[in-house]
């Protein structure tokens, strides 16, 4: 018989409850969701009702919950700024913790976690996911084989999307990083986590570029209101509230709950009413030209490993379509990792190309595998064999540290204009 490990969730939002508690809830031969927390009383009304959790343990104040031991595990998913305070009064009370990223985007306060983790121990399985989808695990098997020799360079593109960046990054919760995180750490903590991943380094320098350039009062359209209720251009321009969350909710199908629809309206199931209700009356309702965000919609990064390998990331806002596309120079073969379109082309030099699906990396490699491309089921999985003694995680509090030394560095330069010597 498994062992089944009890669950706390603090943040109830798309990640804490809706991707790792759900996850739970339908592997609930392994976990036991027993407590929850978040300063929402309607998420903790929604949360608790379909994991069937008692009143008494249902939390919205932090102080209160963090008052006892409540579960084995907590995850964490809550704003990055409180990641630190949180994780370390968790591993205090003895918890073993899945934690959302970014950790933080605080150097001081990385070291007083990895301080903390040193004298309470504790597991601590951070959420670079996607280092556990079937796809991207695949091009590490590559790599590893030494089938295409050594690697050499790595190019990658993170296209956020037009919508997506509105959605997150200017009206949203990771809009301006005095609150949060700077967006090469926000948005690109995953495409460094992989970087390092795959060139099997840490790295040495860094420089990078970068800017807000769109989403400003500058490029504000004339006679434009305050928020796309009120404003004249609410059926024509892209970045419109009614756009982006009523008119792509009927395109993509009239879903009963999902993302992103489930961030801006925790009533389910969403209905056309609902949604337009939600964004007239939050900040997702916002014009995209007059919003207090701050962070950038395009940056690129360079970096110079340890051994040798190359990388170049960009991150970009203005794409149709969502998803990375990376590209693995090895001196004998290229791959071709294509998130949108979900394939994988493997081109050994001189021979035929190979040419493989993510549907079919899934079914072959991790049939019950789900969310972002597997990763989401991935962590989860990861940190039931880490608990059970069966493996290790690759993605431990101290391997994941790297790539956000690598956000910050990548941050000191854009803002400074030179080079980031790491080591």
């Amino acid at each position: 018989m498994a062992k089944k490990f009890t669950v706390s969730i603090i943040g109830c939002g798309s990640r804490g409850a809706f991707a790792y508690g759900r996850t739970m809830k339908r592997l609930s031969e392994q976990w036991e969701i027993v407590a929850l927390c978040d300063t929402d009383e309607e998420k903790i009304e929604i949360w608790s009702e379909q994991f069937g959790i008692k009143e008494e343990n249902c939390f919205t104040d932090e102080r209160t919950f963090f008052a006892e031991k409540r579960s084995d595990v907590l995850v964490l998913a809550t704003q990055d700024r409180d990641h630190v305070r949180m994780c370390i009064r968790a591993l205090e009370l003895g918890y073993s913790v899945l934690l959302e990223k970014p950790i933080t985007p605080l150097k001081e306060e990385l070291e007083r976690l990895l301080e903390a983790h040193k004298k309470y121990g504790g597991e601590v399985v951070v959420c670079h996911v996607l280092r556990y989808a079937p796809m991207f695990v695949r091009v590490k098997r590559i790599l590893d084989s030494g089938e295409l020799g050594k690697l050499v360079r790595i190019e990658s593109i993170e296209q956020v999307g037009y919508w997506h960046q509105a959605h997150s990054f200017v009206r949203g919760n990771w809009r301006n990083d005095s609150e949060t995180s700077p967006m090469i750490m926000a948005k690109c903590c995953h495409d460094l986590d992989l970087l390092q991943y795959y060139a099997s380094s840490k790295g040495k320098r860094v420089y990078s570029v970068g800017e807000l350039s769109y989403f400003n009062a500058e490029n504000k359209p004339e006679g434009a209101a305050e928020r796309c209720a009120d404003c004249k251009y609410i059926h024509t321009c892209p970045y419109s509230a009614e756009k982006c969350y009523v008119e792509n909710w009927k395109k993509d199908g009239r879903p009963e709950n999902t993302w992103p629809y489930n961030v801006i309206s925790v009533q389910t199931p969403h209905t056309e009413e609902r949604l337009r209700k939600a964004y007239t009356e939050s900040a997702y309702g916002r014009c995209v030209f007059a919003c207090d965000n701050n962070v950038v919609d395009n940056q690129s990064v360079s970096i110079l490993f340890e051994n040798g390998v190359k990388a170049d990331l960009t991150m970009t806002a203005f794409t149709q379509n969502m998803g990375r596309r990376m590209t693995f120079h090895c001196v004998h073969g290229e791959i071709r990792l294509k998130e949108d379109e979900e394939l994988l082309e493997v081109q050994p030099f001189g021979k035929p190309l190979q040419v493989f699906k993510s549907a079919d990396i899934i079914a072959e490699d991790a049939k019950d595998s789900f969310g972002h491309g597997g990763g989401d089921s991935g962590v989860v999985t990861a940190l039931y064999r880490a608990l059970t003694g069966e493996a290790e995680t690759g993605t431990s509090l101290e391997n994941s540290v790297e790539s956000h030394l690598l956000a910050l560095a990548a941050e000191e330069s854009r803002k400074t204009g030179q080079v980031v010597v790491l080591r």
